[in-house]
């Protein structure tokens, strides 16, 4: 072990990081699992208080490091990198780009992928995008994320001074974003607010898998401990009779979950969704779960289809968006959709 404590300040560079990623920057040797712990016993703080490894760091912010174990001396086997992306992935995640310059990417996220490593998950957009440095030394940072089995429209950042100002604007609620979904039923007002709190069940695996929101009735949120204020505006586009609806959402808060849980909370989850919308679900249509039957895909139907950020370095307003995913467009096909159909802007009754 390193014999003493240190304390280290933050630069000006490093605000917006994560605080596992920038001590394993400085000390590559130390293990996640390591930095986990450290944080659990309150021996690693950020201004003298108790922090979690994912606390975002702030520029100017002391960080107490305890002593640390020493690196392992050169003669001995180091420990196997992760594997090079393959040519195969780096393809694939270059064609899912569909906005670049020299601050910013956007991709499609496939349905399918997840947005980091997790338990079980090897291969994520994370590590892929070491294939979308596009001659930049350094990858790009991920500044949000999508679900799993979510598609559609994610940002990266690349360089620290991006991510930084991209993270500030999402914390601050200064982006747009907008959601596209077909859910079970139709949706009724047309046009409407989802205001349900949202506060986590526990997971039954180790790394809390399977881990799940429960809504909670507003009038109910301030005196239920752990529940979060969560708002969603929805619009119902197109519908097919009583049976389904395309619906538009824009979450005005990040809960995890937050639109599945919603949608399913009033009675219409989301096509697909094995953990918001199974049989027991109840539903305000024909009281059926999250699935359609007959030659609509099983796979979720949720997709980030749009999304408004100020560029950090022009301040010009920016939309990207995303076309739908294979299975989502053969469902819209299905119904004699199109893409084109809905507005710019579903929720400008509701400004």
């Amino acid at each position: 072990m390193t014999s003493k404590v240190q304390t280290i300040t933050v630069g000006p560079g490093d605000g917006g990081q994560r605080l596992d990623r920038w001590l394993r920057r400085l000390f590559p040797h130390v293990q996640q699992g390591r930095i986990e712990k450290m944080c659990r016993k309150g021996e690693l703080r950020v201004d003298g208080g108790r922090v979690k490894a994912n606390t975002r760091l702030e520029a100017g912010q002391d960080v107490r490091i305890p002593p640390l174990p020493e690196p392992e001396p050169q003669g001995q086997a180091p420990k196997p990198r992760e594997a090079k992306v393959s040519d195969a992935d780096a393809k694939l995640i270059q064609s899912c780009v569909i906005y670049r310059d020299d601050q910013v990417i956007a991709i499609n996220k496939p349905a399918g992928l997840p947005t980091q490593g997790g338990s079980k998950q090897s291969r994520h957009v994370d590590g892929l995008a070491e294939a979308l440095k596009f001659g930049l030394d350094e990858k790009p940072r991920l500044v949000h994320r999508l679900d799993k089995d979510t598609s559609g429209v994610l940002l990266l950042a690349r360089d620290r001074a991006t991510a930084q100002a991209l993270t500030a604007a999402l914390r601050h609620k200064q982006t747009r974003k907008i959601y596209w979904a077909l859910v079970a039923g139709v949706p009724t007002p047309y046009l409407g607010e989802i205001r349900y709190g949202l506060m986590k069940a526990p997971g039954h695996g180790k790394g809390g898998e399977g881990e799940k929101m429960i809504a909670v009735h507003p009038r109910d949120i301030d005196k239920t401990p752990d529940a979060k204020r969560a708002h969603t505006l929805y619009a119902t586009l197109y519908r097919v009779a009583s049976r389904a609806a395309w619906v538009a959402m824009e979450p005005l808060t990040g809960r995890t979950h937050q639109l599945r849980a919603h949608m399913a909370e009033i009675g219409h989850p989301i096509i697909g969704d094995g953990k918001y919308g199974g049989s027991g679900q109840e539903n305000l249509g024909d009281g059926w779960g999250a699935q359609l039957g007959g030659i609509i895909s099983k796979k979720l139907h949720l997709h980030a289809r749009s999304m408004t950020f100020e560029h950090p370095v022009t301040h010009k307003m920016i939309t990207v968006t995303a076309p739908l995913p294979e299975h989502i467009a053969h469902s819209w096909e299905t119904f004699g959709w199109t893409e084109d159909l809905a507005a710019d802007d579903p929720f400008e009754e509701l400004r």
